[in-house]
């Protein structure tokens, strides 16, 4: 159900130039004003007729005079222009003249003066007294002040409706950007931006939805959050107003609430927003329970998995969450950060709600174990999105699940190694085991094992390592290692036989060649002096 639009704080001039019983003619032709001037809001009705009413007089306001200050005969064009353009200056709404009183019609040098600085004059006539005109202005402003109270009513309503659904939270904030015309966004406990409604406000460019907007916001969610007390803060940026309020208790804050739009917030949204964030906060706390409580759970599944207790497993997670991904299944690791991991995990626990036996995911120590069906591709690139290292097993079926868990932890470790992204265990095993070896705790054995031909290298000038390698990598043919260095074969033999005397091997050998082999692949690129 579409929302229903909140009402202006204050009317429109053209409002209260509309009411019959007030007879008000408007002087200036609404053509001869600058836009919209007609739809500027009317804060009240005051009457004066100094020369200078300025100082008692604030935006907003229309000004009601009967002409006493301009009765002195020699009164000059050049008076009502500066009158008129002191007004509007002031920020007034309108100028209304109140004839027969002191002087018969509406003096022609006013409405030059008024359509030339495009100020609304408008004649009030004998028979409407000034209080009239400014009950009605006060009848109007009380008329949307109870509808206003009348919306925001609805509007909580609407929203704790929301607040019921499965995604009670979403949906909550959701309907709260909807009745306010406003983004809203939530930031989680370590200021990073959890879920922003309209779902694509930051991601054009310009305005409201810029980076740097939300940069802004990003940035002073992050200092309240890092005061660790409960606060509010009002900003202007980029012609918007951001509210900012934070989440939880104050000793326990669980994130922050964000809102941006073109206008600053009355008295009733105030109350709209203060009633989504007793929601919001309250529903983090029982969703951090909660949460707590299921993972403990998803933990006791995976163990009964990895002990193969397949149907135990099969028929909670049926149960709770729906079906256990079909097989053939892989496994993928990710460690987030502490602070992340309440964000990952809702964002799972999201998917899973979307993607019914599809995914299973438990928390093992620091790790998340990611269990996957064939279509669990794009789920794991989003992985990537939260900054994670990601881990692959090969697929597999659940009696196996051990095997792919081992996979994947080596798979996260040599993702580790570079920035992230998401490594599987298919490329590992087709890269071989010596590969493998390069990047494990065997580099300082295989440092070990060449350091005989490394010292002698660097106290005697030799290349006996190089030589190794080529030769090695030749399969143990001299004629192409000495092509490959540019060497004599014959030089090429000298130095193996003295790498052979110094290592005390017999390379001649397929158990000493390969072990030589491995050495250099784990020893890698650096140095072995």
């Amino acid at each position: 159900m579409s929302p229903i639009a909140a009402p202006p704080l204050l009317p429109p001039l053209r409002r209260l130039l509309d009411q019959p019983g007030l007879r008000l003619r408007l002087l200036t032709p609404e053509a001869s004003l600058p836009a919209q001037a007609l739809e500027q809001s009317v804060e009240w009705v005051h009457s004066s007729d100094l020369a200078d009413p300025t100082p008692f007089l604030s935006a907003g306001q229309v000004l009601l005079t009967t002409g006493t200050q301009f009765a002195a005969e020699g009164t000059t064009d050049a008076f009502y222009a500066e009158y008129v353009s002191r007004l509007r200056a002031r920020g007034i709404a309108a100028l209304g003249f109140g004839t027969e009183v002191v002087r018969d019609g509406t003096p022609d040098p006013l409405v030059a003066a008024c359509l030339a600085h495009g100020l609304p004059l408008v004649e009030v006539p004998y028979g409407t007294p000034f209080i009239a005109v400014a009950r009605a202005a006060g009848d109007l402003v009380a008329e949307l002040r109870y509808a206003r109270h009348t919306w925001a009513l609805g509007a909580q309503r609407a929203i704790s409706l929301a607040a019921l659904r499965p995604d009670g939270l979403s949906a909550t904030l959701s309907e709260l950007s909807r009745q306010l015309n406003h983004w809203v966004a939530l930031f989680d406990a370590s200021g990073a931006l959890d879920r922003v409604f309209p779902r694509d406000t930051f991601a054009a460019s310009g305005g409201a939805n810029s980076r740097g907007s939300l940069a802004r916001v990003q940035q002073e969610a992050a200092r309240l959050l890092h005061r660790g007390q409960r606060a509010s803060t009002t900003l202007d940026e980029g012609g918007e107003t951001l509210t900012l309020q934070t989440l939880g208790r104050r000793d326990q804050l669980r994130g922050v609430l964000a809102l941006g739009g073109a206008t600053e917030l009355d008295q009733a949204s105030q109350e709209v927003v203060t009633s989504v964030i007793a929601m919001a906060g309250l529903a983090l706390e029982q969703n951090s329970a909660l949460d707590r409580a299921r993972g403990h759970l998803r933990s006791g599944l995976l163990h009964a998995l990895l002990g193969g207790d397949v149907e135990l497993a099969q028929t909670i997670s049926r149960e709770m969450w729906g079906p256990l991904p079909h097989e053939p299944v892989r496994i993928a690791i990710v460690e987030p950060l502490p602070e992340r991991l309440d964000a990952l995990t809702e964002f799972l626990e999201l998917r899973v709600e979307e993607r019914p036996g599809q995914l299973f995911f438990a928390r093992e120590g620091r790790s998340v174990m990611l269990c996957v069906d064939q279509t669990g591709g794009p789920l794991l690139d989003e992985l990537v999105s939260f900054g994670l290292h990601v881990g692959v097993s090969d697929h597999g079926g659940y009696p196996s699940l051990q095997h792919l868990v081992a996979q994947a932890r080596q798979s996260l470790e040599r993702s580790n190694e570079g920035a992230p992204g998401i490594v599987e265990f298919e490329v590992i095993s087709r890269q071989g085991v010596l590969a493998f070896l390069a990047r494990t705790d065997a580099s300082e054995v295989g440092r070990a094992t060449l350091r005989p031909l490394s010292d002698h290298d660097a106290a005697h000038g030799t290349a006996l390592l190089g030589t190794l390698r080529a030769w090695l990598e030749q399969n143990g043919q001299f004629g192409p290692a000495a092509a490959e260095l540019g060497v004599h074969r014959h030089t090429v033999r000298g130095r193996i036989d003295q790498a052979e005397a110094l290592l005390g091997r017999d390379l001649g050998t397929f158990h000493a060649r390969a072990d030589l082999w491995a050495a250099l692949l784990a020893a890698g690129d650096a140095p072995l002096g």
